[in-house]
């Protein structure tokens, strides 16, 4: 994989799952996200819900066409760098706000409706490399990328251990032709277990073989890291709520496609550690 290759690759997966977000926002998904973000800010009082909805899905609309844009050069990759740090900051602000956290679980490190708002780590280390490799060393880029990889397998992973957590994926697990296998050998919370588990010990294991260099650990661990996010992309399929004919994705399948970023995190991680990207 060359340096062309990985920012086409880049490139699509930041327009098509912004595009996708934008026009689920604009055609009312959602609603609850929309209140509860704007709320932190006061706005809900002052716009309509569909009125959030439409200012949320445009900014993201616009947010994928400048990618693109900028991508072929028809404009400078600075107003796509704008906008998504607007679009990613907005929502991250939030996770100052209480009702982000479980309280009665002890808040912090528990999260309860920020786990879809933590994803917004992973855009601002993609638009940097896309746009802004040469003002970054490739190890810096490598460290801004896996931060955001190894935050949502410690944290969303970590939580699987949490009886709340272990009925909430039930819906998604006993669905899928792939993991539906884990209610047959082990509990709901041992299932669970057995997910958190993996997601953090390959996390681990990723960070530790950037930190060695070592190539064939970051290559088992980093696979194993994308299987975690491809497979979610399979409940866009599997899961009831993905879909929807009249807003295209709903609140699943907003909170599933955002994994896209972190595919594109990891790609970006191989593409400076295992192989020698064109200058």
């Amino acid at each position: 994989m060359n340096l062309t290759h990985t920012n086409n690759a880049l490139t699509f997966i930041l327009t098509l799952s912004f595009a996708l977000l934008g026009v689920s926002f604009a055609l009312g998904a959602n609603p609850n996200t929309l209140i509860t973000t704007f709320s932190f800010y006061e706005l809900d009082t002052l716009l309509s819900v569909n009125a959030l909805g439409l200012l949320t899905g445009s900014a993201m609309i616009a947010l994928a066409a400048t990618t693109f844009a900028a991508h072929l050069k028809l404009i400078k990759p600075m107003p796509a760098l704008i906008l998504a740090l607007v679009v990613s900051i907005v929502p991250l602000l939030t996770l100052f706000a209480s009702n982000r956290w479980m309280a009665q679980l002890g808040g912090f490190p528990v999260i309860g409706s920020g786990q879809g708002i933590i994803k917004y780590f992973a855009i601002i280390p993609l638009y940097l490399f896309l746009f802004y490799k040469n003002k970054l060393t490739d190890k810096q880029h490598v460290l801004l990328n896996f931060i955001p990889v190894a935050m949502v397998l410690l944290w969303i992973g970590g939580m699987k251990f949490y009886e709340f957590e272990a009925k909430a994926i039930v819906g998604l697990v006993e669905t899928s032709p792939f993991m539906s296998w884990l209610y047959t050998v082990f509990s709901v919370q041992g299932a669970s277990n057995v997910i958190g588990g993996f997601d953090v010990l390959f996390a681990v294991l990723l960070g530790t073989g950037i930190l060695l260099n070592n190539k064939k650990l970051i290559i088992v661990s980093g696979l194993a890291c994308l299987s975690v996010f491809l497979m979610t992309q399979t409940f866009l399929i599997t899961a009831n709520g993905a879909f929807s004919s009249s807003t295209l994705l709903e609140r699943l399948g907003q909170f599933v496609i955002k994994d896209l970023w972190y595919v594109g995190n990891l790609i970006v991680i191989a593409t400076l550690m295992l192989f020698k990207p064109a200058k």
